[in-house]
């Protein structure tokens, strides 16, 4: 069978799933059983289910099989927007009740005319003198401080990782990324033509002998990793796993993005930046520490990747607003973003703890530090379905396949963030959720 053959079988299971003969949900037959039906070479079954896990039109999910994912688009699969869920376990960002009173405080001032008229001027990418020292002693920790004149500024965290990989990626390059990661890398890779290499992980993180394979293979440009807080597993690198990371790294003379947008919940997190500052490139927003209107993005780029970061930027279109910047530069300077992050770690310690009282008995993976959790489900149930199931409840979360680089090799879980909803919200919903774990998955329509 030819390319063109494979592809219009392809199509012809992609009109099925359009048409709503093949459903959310839908198992498809084993792909021996699927060449057999269709009298066609196992390899083209192979070929045709691939080209369905690319088309994002169905899931693969480790030992169940292959499942109808409901998405009828072509091309990658990426987190909707914000679409008014009673409950949202799906969005991770913290608000606390009196943030906006405290934010409102620290900005007074930023209103007067005289005020107003430079902070609405365009911005350069690297900021202000001013802004830049305000930075630098606000990412400081542990013995940790960059350099101000290393401070790069975006519009966003994405921004921070769209330049950092546009800047040491080349099109068509590969970049080593955790098995699982966040899942708008995934988009920002394919637009810049860059190959996410998935790389394997234990409860360290991402493995030293996984990035050697892989560049072993095939020579790697960079990797992208979260070493405290990982985003969906809450994984923080330990010490050992650390310095074994970066003595790979420095062997194979690879950059790494070292996304930290997370370790404002762990204070006693040290960035990889402190063992190996020419290596790295840190990446931080105020989205999570303040809120997400306010989604300044701050990159620390070593001294010889700095000017191609800029450079990056600015052709990206990525530069951070006056408006933002100003805002920003108050919000840190006086203590307010400090004492936000101090909040939100009291905070996201008592949701971890309602969590762990409300799912008991079932598998979860979480860092008692995060606003975030793995959920591993119970057999009866598929990742996407339970997701759908929830959607009922009118509870939004985020199945595994969101964060799996690799197509079909998502495990049978979900993402739950805890941020958003009020404490009463998250505990009627955690309670919701764990009624419909222990619902069959087929029992699940006559419970309603």
């Amino acid at each position: 069978m030819s390319k063109f053959d494979y592809l219009r079988l392809a199509d012809v299971i992609a009109a099925e799933i359009a048409s709503g003969t093949l459903k959310p949900g839908d198992r498809l037959p084993p792909q021996r059983s699927f060449a057999y039906e269709r009298k066609i070479a196992v390899s083209t079954a192979s070929r045709v289910y691939t080209e369905l896990l690319r088309r994002g039109l169905v899931v693969g999910e480790i030992g169940r099989g292959t499942f109808v994912s409901g998405d009828r688009r072509r091309g990658l699969a990426a987190p909707a927007d914000p679409h008014g869920a009673r409950i949202d376990f799906e969005f991770n960002y913290p608000l606390l009740p009196t943030q906006s009173a405290m934010i409102a405080k620290s900005l007074q001032g930023l209103e007067r005319p005289d005020t107003l008229e430079v902070a609405l001027r365009p911005a350069a990418s690297g900021g202000t003198p001013a802004a830049r020292a305000v930075s630098a002693q606000f990412l400081a920790r542990n013995g940790w401080t960059p350099n101000p004149d290393q401070i790069v500024f975006t519009a966003s965290g994405k921004q921070c990782i769209a330049a950092a990989l546009a800047a040491i990626v080349p099109t068509g390059g590969r970049c080593g990324v955790e098995a699982l990661t966040y899942p708008f890398v995934k988009g920002i890779a394919a637009r810049l033509g860059i190959t996410l290499v998935p790389l394997a992980m234990d409860e360290n993180g991402v493995r030293p002998d996984a990035v050697q394979k892989a560049h072993r293979e095939a020579r790697l440009s960079a990797l992208y990793i979260q070493p405290v807080i990982h985003n969906p597993l809450g994984i923080t690198m330990p010490p050992a796993r650390r310095a074994d990371l970066l003595r790979v790294v420095d062997k194979l003379g690879l950059p790494v993005i070292e996304d930290a947008v997370y370790s404002f919940l762990d204070d006693d997190a040290t960035p990889l930046a402190a063992m190996a500052p020419e290596s790295c490139i840190v990446l931080d927003s105020l989205s999570k520490k303040v809120a997400p209107g306010l989604a300044l993005g701050l990159i620390v780029a070593p001294a010889r990747l700095r000017e191609s970061i800029m450079a990056s930027v600015r052709s990206g279109g990525w530069t951070a607003g006056g408006y933002a910047l100003a805002a920003g530069q108050k919000l840190m300077g006086d203590g307010t973003v400090a004492e936000l992050s101090r909040l939100k770690r009291i905070d996201a310690t008592k949701r971890q703890q309602l969590a762990a009282k409300c799912l008991s008995g079932f598998e979860i993976q979480a860092n008692a530090k995060s606003y975030h959790l793995w959920l591993t489900l119970p057999s009866h149930w598929r990742s996407q379905t339970f997701v759908a199931a929830a959607a009922r409840r009118d509870i939004a979360l985020t199945p595994s396949t969101t964060f799996a680089v690799a197509p079909g090799h998502a495990p049978n879980a979900a993402r739950l963030a805890l941020g958003a909803p009020t404490i009463e919200q998250l505990e009627t919903g955690l309670q919701t959720l764990a009624g419909v774990l222990n619902t069959r998955e087929e029992d699940f329509d006559s419970t309603e």
